[in-house]
């Protein structure tokens, strides 16, 4: 006789995947919905809703570049914490923050999506205020999504910002501190790496948020998560391959990466959007001390930059039999 589980385990396990489901629709159908609703609304009685909102934007249009607006309510949304359920997601504390200073983080790897990332730092689903109290993560994120209608709105509810130097400078300004920039270093091109087993970092000639960290005097926290790149399979796609030169071409273009990748289905699991379930831990390095420098030079920005790369080898190497990474797997820097 077959025994099937239990209707609240069921009925948990649906509504992760309907958390899931619903952070994908953010990336790959929202923006496109999004426009077509405002513009769906002009073409309406309702046109008049659609022209006050063209007008707020326009008053409105600097605030992503200037901190963002950040809504408690929606970062506190139960859909988070089913969603957290569906890898599992854990974040893990390695060090203070003092919540007088600012910090520049570096966020590794980019994954496909960053689902680590957007978990840890853009919901209290993990717990990150409890973590690290009197601290204020704030996202960097490509412009592209702050010029959609309404979807502008909707990511900067999580603390999103945008990734020019100008929105991090305003967001490190802050002099009381508590300020965490956190920095998907990597960005759209190493998307086109995230596979599973794969611990290559697109990071060996990064170094804008050093400088940025020595300018403003703001302690470095090198963070790496865990199962990020086992999220989805990706086509293969070797430096090289027609593949990858389009894939590149297109990302110089359009500012966006588009890896060809595919996980599970809704209801069935050899193909789909839908991310396996395996779990991420996102481990919060110790920050390293920056001296306020406002002209570094090349020298001084070079000197930081190893050292971080030397303290984020440390962070993985401490902790990946931890999480089932082989012992001689070792973080490799293009």
């Amino acid at each position: 006789m077959v025994e099937f589980p239990p209707l609240a385990v069921l009925r948990d396990r649906r509504l992760q995947t309907f958390g899931v489901l619903l952070w994908v629709f953010s990336f790959l159908v929202l923006p496109q919905l999004c426009v077509a609703a405002l513009l769906g609304l002009l073409c309406t009685r309702f046109w008049l809703c659609a022209v006050l909102y063209m007008a707020w934007w326009c008053l409105d249009r600097d605030t992503p570049w200037q901190g963002g607006r950040r809504v408690e309510a929606i970062r506190h949304c139960i859909l988070w914490k089913y969603m957290r359920d569906y890898f599992p997601t854990v974040l893990v504390k390695t060090a203070e923050l003092d919540p007088s200073r600012n910090y520049v983080a570096g966020f590794h790897p980019h994954g496909i999506m960053v689902a680590g990332a957007f978990l840890n730092l853009c919901t209290e689903s993990t717990g990150f205020s409890a973590l690290f109290p009197g601290i204020r993560p704030h996202l960097m994120m490509l412009p592209l999504p702050f010029r959609v209608p309404f979807l502008r709105d909707y990511f900067m509810s999580f603390g999103l910002v945008t990734s020019d130097k100008e929105s991090g400078a305003h967001v490190l300004s802050r002099k009381e501190g508590g300020s965490l920039l956190a920095i998907v270093v990597g960005g759209a091109q190493e998307a086109l790496d995230a596979r599973p087993g794969a611990y290559t970092l697109l990071l060996r000639h990064r170094k804008g948020f050093v400088r940025l960290a020595l300018e403003h005097g703001a302690a470095l926290v090198p963070i790496f998560s865990f199962g990020e790149n086992e999220l989805y399979d990706q086509v293969k796609n070797p430096p090289g391959s027609w593949l990858r030169r389009i894939q590149n071409r297109l990302q110089q273009v359009m500012g966006i990466s588009l890896p060809l990748f595919h996980g599970r289905g809704v209801f069935q699991y050899s193909f789909g959007f839908v991310p396996y379930r395996r779990p991420i831990t996102t481990v919060v390095g110790k920050p390293i001390e920056v001296q306020k420098t406002l002209h570094p030079s090349k020298e001084e920005v070079d000197q930081l930059h190893q050292r971080y790369l030397k303290e984020l080898c440390n962070l993985f190497e401490t902790h990946k039999l931890k999480y089932n990474v082989p012992t001689d797997q070792h973080l490799e820097f293009c």
